[in-house]
């Protein structure tokens, strides 16, 4: 009888081995349990295998098909991810060994914070599945890991020759980008990359990539399991819903070449027209296009990696676009454009602004918010759902189409700007703001009421003359 060999598999913390037991709950949670002692063994991913005898680690086969296995009605995979939280990330595998079958879960180690199954945390004691929080100890060590890893700084794919690491990634691009001339030789490739911590060389001589250098340079993203999913994905709607698909794009690149790619593709399906009146031939675009490219930067580099299964979208509707990315602000909405930049994946921002990729000076909400205005359309709308933030441009309205919150809103916009380039909001200048005439100042009047009431605005001098009265923005 064929056996599994090798010391590594006696770690019962990261590896479980079953014979036919495909129990869907005790599989969720194992999942957990597993998913969770890699972050305390030290290892990428953890092991459910079917067919191994436990102990002497013999091949003897398993009745087991979890890809055919079902929980009432439902796939078990698909049961499994609904009760699973968002990072737990898996994945069902098959293989016959000398006509023994034999089934393999593959489970990526807890990012951010422990997997759960059916909100309970849990982990390998020995050879038992227990719940987190009746090992107190044990509980310590995991968050305390857990919170000082970094999702840029982990690896995901190990024990690479260079020339494999190299095989996986677009190296060239690194060096176009940076102007730096390409190295004759792989070493010189090395030294680059690990300084910039795109791989790793490992204390066995071979290499690692980590999550930065994948998510940018990844030849395809789809190589690596875990960022699959986070490739940018662009969808264009037939008019203001989804009901009919007319194109859809994913950039599986890494990120490096897949942004400037994903802008230049939504750029050529947005709807423009031609000036007629310009001397010149000039197409004019319905969208302004610097709120576009950061609205997609943005949602790039501060989108929640933790979060398995989903990536950036760009959505474009006739009259909108929608950027979606996983993870919620880490500043509150009303004080996005003020505030200095903060970004969750500070290496990632770091290397993309070296790239000249971002500024990570803050100013991109500045710049969709200015660009809006300069075209007189709806400020940029920022709607936070449970575990995914969406930015919405719109196209333009006129101002009696544009509801009362999104002009309420625009109001707020404008007054931060103005702030921050040193002025205030007047009825003058909010007027121009919406391409409004004189006669219209009765009804920005109004909206400046409105928005002094739901307290979003304030007088700069109270005791200014109402007709010379300028607002400010209530939290200066």
């Amino acid at each position: 009888m064929k056996k599994l060999s090798g010391n590594s598999w006696c770690i019962m913390g990261w590896v479980e081995f079953k014979h036919n037991n495909d129990e869907p709950r005790m599989i969720g949670e194992d999942i957990s349990a597993l998913a969770n002692s890699a972050v305390l063994a030290d290892r990428s991913h953890a092991y459910m295998i079917w067919g191994v005898e436990d102990g002497t680690h013999n091949i003897i086969g398993t009745n087991a098909r979890l890809k055919h296995t079902k929980k009432g009605n439902q796939e078990i995979e698909n049961w499994l991810r609904y009760l699973l939280s968002k990072n737990a990330d898996f994945e069902f595998q098959s293989v016959d060994i000398d006509g023994k079958h034999v089934e393999i879960i593959i489970i990526a180690k807890a990012l951010g914070v422990p997997v759960t199954f059916e909100k309970v945390d849990y982990i390998r004691v020995g050879s038992y599945t227990k719940k987190v929080y009746e090992f107190s100890v044990l509980q310590a060590q995991l968050w305390d890991r857990l919170r000082h890893e970094q999702f840029e700084d982990t690896f995901v794919a190990i024990d690479l020759t260079l020339q494999q690491a190299l095989r996986l990634l677009d190296c060239d691009s690194y060096f176009e980008i940076l102007q730096i001339p390409v190295p004759t030789e792989k070493e010189g490739y090395a030294h680059y990359l690990e300084e910039e911590g795109i791989i790793k060389k490992q204390d066995n001589g071979l290499y690692a990539i980590t999550n930065l250098g994948a998510i940018l340079f990844a030849k395809k993203l789809t190589d690596f399991p875990r960022l699959g999913r986070k490739a940018i994905r662009v969808v264009q709607y037939e008019g203001n819903n989804r009901l009919t698909i007319l194109k859809e794009e994913t950039m599986y690149e890494g990120y490096a070449v897949s942004l400037e790619k994903a802008v230049r593709y939504v750029n050529t399906l947005l709807p423009s027209r031609e000036d007629i009146n310009s001397i010149r031939r000039v197409t004019n675009s319905s969208f302004p296009l610097p709120a576009i490219r950061e609205a997609i930067a943005n949602a790039i580099i501060h989108q929640d990696f933790y979060i398995a299964g989903a990536g950036p979208v760009v959505e474009l509707f006739t009259y909108r676009v929608e950027v979606t990315n996983p993870g919620v602000p880490l500043v509150e909405i009303k004080r996005i454009v003020d505030n200095p930049p903060k970004s969750r994946n500070e290496k990632l921002a770091s290397l993309m602004r070296r790239l000249r990729m971002c500024e990570e000076l803050g100013r991109g909400w500045d710049r969709m918010i200015i660009s809006c205005e300069t075209q007189q359309l709806p400020a940029p709308r920022i709607q936070i759902y449970q575990e995914s933030t969406k930015v919405s441009l719109f196209s333009h309205f006129e101002f009696s189409n544009i509801s009362i919150e999104d002009k309420l809103w625009a109001t707020y916009m404008h007054a931060c700007v103005k702030y921050v380039e040193g002025n205030a909001l007047t009825n003058g200048s909010l007027r121009e703001r919406f391409g409004l005439k004189d006669t219209s100042a009765g009804s920005i009047s109004r909206l400046i009421k409105e928005a002094t009431e739901k307290k979003w605005i304030k007088p700069l001098d109270p005791t200014t003359a109402r007709r010379y009265m300028k607002y400010i923005p209530f939290w200066t």
